[in-house]
């Protein structure tokens, strides 16, 4: 039995509108970091990631969930993360995340329906807008958290991303499955 848990219905929104979410879009910057962005005197910029969210999105690969990123600026630092991470769907430098998000639509063959969106801020709108399901951090911007069909617990970096990661697993039917294959040992055996 796990842990965590939701509430019925929201777990229901979670499913989208479609079959089933197929496609999760993550905005970067006050999603996946805390939003603030730390620039060095030669210029270099520093952001920080949490590991939580990074297992979270994994999690999503190994279920057939596409994680996507869809980010309006571009920078080592998040190129270095999106790798690190074996993510194979990113765009980066973006203005508009619409125009940026349907053709990645197009490419998996799925409609606005089986795409879950989290976001933080007004070039989210349009994603979140038209997703099957919707998610924002609680520091997100007030037109963001007025549309969002879920407002995180976790802060923006610090496991917002996990926390919609684990809700869309838990929605599909996975979560219980992984979070037991992580209670066993590597020579089979189970752990207390």
């Amino acid at each position: 039995m796990a842990a965590l848990t939701f509430p019925p219905e929201l777990l229901v929104k979670a499913q989208g509108t479609g079959l089933a979410i197929k496609l999760a879009i993550f905005d970067v910057d006050g999603v996946l970091t805390d939003g603030r962005i730390y620039i060095g005197e030669r210029g270099e910029e520093f952001k920080a990631f949490s590991t939580l969210d990074g297992h979270g999105l994994k999690s999503l690969q190994q279920v057939g969930m596409t994680p996507v990123i869809i980010t309006g600026r571009d920078s080592p630092g998040v190129r270095r993360r999106v790798a690190d991470l074996g993510l194979a769907h990113a765009v980066y430098g973006v203005k508009d995340k619409l125009a940026a998000a349907e053709p990645l639509l197009q490419q998996f063959g799925v409609g606005w329906g089986e795409v879950a969106v989290i976001g933080d801020d007004w070039p989210d709108l349009p994603l979140l807008a038209r997703a099957g399901f919707g998610c924002a951090p609680p520091g997100a911007h007030a037109e963001v958290l007025a549309i969002a069909d879920h407002v995180t617990r976790a802060a923006a970096g610090f496991g917002a991303a996990r926390e919609f990661c684990d809700l869309l697993l838990m929605a599909a039917g996975h979560y219980e499955r992984l979070l037991h294959s992580h209670h066993d040992t590597l020579d089979g055996g189970r752990t207390g």
